[in-house]
This record gives C-alpha cells, structure tokens and sequence, in this order.
C-alpha cells in the first residue's frame, strides 16, 4: 500500500473551518427539528456545495445515462474519451449532483477528464440495490457510448464513496470488464456500525453520529430485510481479487476514518494497488473545501498525480 503524505500544512486553515462549522449548523438542526421530513433533510443536505469554490473555465450539462439522470462537468480542454463517474453522498437517502457538481468538477479539471455526476435512486423510498444498480446502467451506457471500460473511473464520496467501489463489484459478478480506477472519498461502508473510530472520534466529528448512521442504514438496508454484512451494500465484506487501482482518503478527525483503513488493508490484503491518503485534522469528505482550503486544494493535486500515474 502506498500511504500518501499528509496534505495538510501546520495547522488547520482558516478555509477548512467552513466544512466543520456547515457540519455543526447541520447537527444543530437535525438534534432540534422534531420530526424532520424528508423533504427538509434534503433540502438541507443540498447545501453541501458551499464549502466549495465554483472552479473556473468548467461547464455543466444535464443528461441521462442509462436511464439514470445526472450532471455531467466538463472542464475547458478535457479529454472527453476519459470519464470519472461521480456517485454523490448523503447516507444514500440525501445529497444530489447539484450538490456534488462543484467537487466533481474540481477533481476531473484537474485530472484533465469529465465528470458525470449521478442523480441515482435513493433511500428509504428505493432501499439496496437500487443505487448500484443505477451505478451499473450509467457504467454499460457509458461504454456503448463508445468510453472504453479502463477509461472510465468510479468515485465517490461517503454513501458514493460506498458505491465506487460496490459498482466495480458487481460489474465483476455479472462478467463485465471493470473500470480503470476507483476513488472513495470518506466512504461509508460499515452498515453494522462496528468502527472503533465512531467511538474514538466522536468528540471531533462535526456531523457524523451513530444514530444518525443508523437512521441511514434503516433507509437503504429496507428496515434490516437486507443483511448489513451483503457485499455490495457492505464492501468491507467483497473478495477484493481483480479490484482496480484504489485511492482512499479520509479526515482523521472524521467517525468514519476506520472505513477507510479496513478497506484499504483488505483490498491490498487481496494485491490491489492501493493508495491511502489521511487529511490530518481534516473533516469528512474534505476535498469539499476545493478552491478554499489549502489541505484540499493539495489532496485533489495527489490524486490528479495519482490518476495520471
């Protein structure tokens, strides 16, 4: 496993607060607001592009992909044949490609490729595996749109963090060729809430809580008719044999940091080319803060390096 260098200078930035301070005003709403509805948590949820700076000389176009509607980013001068397919988080029940454009966007400008930035179906109303399910459609479509399979990249963040690397898996139960590479920011993959880190980082933690994670699991896993230990909804249970190039990160303030370090010690346990990037003192899913936080900026810098590798 290749362990990348920290990407965060002495000290945090004063840009990275503004993801701990969106988390916190987030945590205040949902512990005060009696009966939230779906609707409201979404909205609020759709709020996860602040952090992040509209990254210039970038064009959005709405379509859909094998049925599945999204976003795509193009950045001036990218190369079209290469695409990362950006699944969004949010527990699988919130976030949107609204919401994740902006960071889609950064990471592909960088990378010099596309983005398409996936609206799949989400939880509680379409419970596992609707999401990898969709993931799987835009991937086919994408390949009879004339995108070689090892041009294509799965990433992800949290929830789509979980689904970059899900997709890949079940591409590879039904015999179809895989991606080229696979990117999971903070992903979430643990739906039985065993990580020692829920209990070792809750104090740093601005957002992420086990009730909250339990509330989630309810929604995706169909109220516990789904095993929390099925693979694909659980991929810290997969056979990660044949997996493509991985590159992890996480904050290593966040809950969730031992996700990221089980899957990255299981997949090289199994001969992947593992990347492991840990933002020290950084929040989950920091890349949020492109274009505003030093410690993003660089950690999205290591992974264009990384890709292009």
């Amino acid at each position: 496993m290749t362990t990348a260098p920290s990407t965060r200078p002495p000290g945090t930035s004063a840009g990275a607060d503004a993801l701990r301070a969106l988390y916190a005003d987030w945590a205040g709403i949902i512990a005060t607001t009696p009966g939230l509805t779906t609707r409201l948590f979404r909205s609020i949820f759709d709020e996860w592009h602040q952090p992040t700076r509209e990254p210039e000389d970038v064009t959005y176009r709405e379509d859909t992909v094998g049925g599945v509607p999204g976003i795509w980013a193009l950045p001036a001068g990218a190369d079209r044949s290469q695409v990362m397919l950006y699944t969004h988080g949010g527990g699988f029940a919130v976030g949107s490609a609204s919401s994740h454009r902006k960071l889609a966007a950064h990471v592909a400008k960088a990378a010099g490729v596309t983005a398409f930035v996936l609206d799949y179906r989400r939880a509680p109303e379409h419970p596992h595996p609707a999401q990898v399910e969709d993931g799987v459609a835009a991937f086919t479509a994408l390949t009879e749109r004339g995108i070689r399979p090892q041009d294509i990249t799965t990433i992800g963040d949290s929830a789509g963090g979980n689904l970059a690397i899900a997709i890949p898996l079940a591409l590879r139960e039904r015999g179809l060729p895989l991606p080229g590479r696979v990117i999971a920011f903070s992903p979430w993959l643990d739906m039985e809430n065993s990580g020692e880190t829920l209990v070792t980082n809750d104090a740093t933690d601005a957002l992420i809580s086990v009730p909250l994670l339990d509330g989630m699991i309810a929604g995706v896993l169909a109220d516990g008719e789904i095993d929390p230990r099925t693979p694909l909804a659980n991929p810290l249970y997969a056979d990660f044999t044949g997996f493509p190039r991985l590159y992890v990160n996480a904050g290593s303030a966040e809950s969730l940091l031992d996700n990221a370090t089980r899957v990255a010690a299981k997949a090289e346990a199994a001969g992947v080319d593992v990347t492991l990037s840990i933002g020290e003192g950084m929040q989950h899913v920091f890349p949020f803060l492109a274009g505003n936080a030093p410690e993003a900026d660089a950690e999205i810098a290591a992974i264009a390096k990384w890709y292009r590798g």
